[in-house]
């Protein structure tokens, strides 16, 4: 039960960061700023919190840096300055440029869901993070799997950037500010839903050979 109003009060503040306080910042400030001054600070409170749960987490790992980077990018798009529209054209390509990271470390043989699963694990599981590079380093069919789900992520990612960037031409900003948080947390939700099935599937096929092969 403490778990689930843990969970709940979270996805409260995800809400209240992302999507609410955005919204009434930008809708209070353009008539008094201008709307891309008001989208500026319409961007602070994500921000802020990027920074905050960075923070208090203190960590530095390949999840943690893939953040950072996105912090980094978001603020620079900021600072070029030109139309809003053009703005948030910037910021979405952030998520874009991370989905080419997930693509590109799949074609080089190091697909990014196998570090960032052993990041997570040398941290909560060391045990399990010498299972995942045994694994990593005696089964193809491993490797295989990695390398798929990184591609997904990676085709994911560069997929809702594309429809992100089609909006920002097609709606007024206002709207944009309610779903643009609304494309993304859906995004991500179906890629975490996809994952947690396949890593389900393959986990599945793992006791099914590892029974197979006892019987032999």
């Amino acid at each position: 039960m403490a778990n689930m109003r843990r969970t709940f009060g979270m996805v409260g503040v995800e809400v209240l960061v992302n999507l609410i306080l955005p919204y009434a910042i930008y809708i209070d400030a353009e008539p008094h700023i201008g709307q891309a001054h008001a989208l500026m600070a319409a961007s602070l409170p994500p921000i802020i919190w990027s920074v905050v749960e960075f923070v208090r987490k203190r960590r530095l790992d390949a999840m943690s840096l893939l953040v950072i980077t996105g912090i980094v990018l978001s603020l620079l798009a900021f600072l070029g300055g030109g139309s809003v529209r053009f703005l948030q054209l910037r910021e979405n390509l952030v998520t874009g440029l991370i989905g080419l990271v997930f693509l590109g470390s799949a074609a080089i043989g190091r697909p990014l869901i196998y570090q960032l699963a052993r990041a997570k694990n040398l941290r909560t599981s060391p045990s399990e993070a010498d299972r995942l590079a045994k694994l990593r380093a005696e089964s193809p069919q491993f490797r295989r799997n990695m390398t798929v789900m990184t591609l997904v992520w990676g085709f994911g990612l560069v997929t809702e950037t594309a429809i992100a960037c089609c909006l920002v031409f097609a709606i007024p900003i206002a709207d944009y500010l309610i779903v643009s948080p609304v494309l993304a947390y859906g995004a991500m939700g179906l890629l975490g839903l996809w994952t947690f099935w396949r890593v389900k599937q393959m986990k599945r096929r793992a006791q099914a050979a590892s029974i197979s092969a006892r019987s032999v």
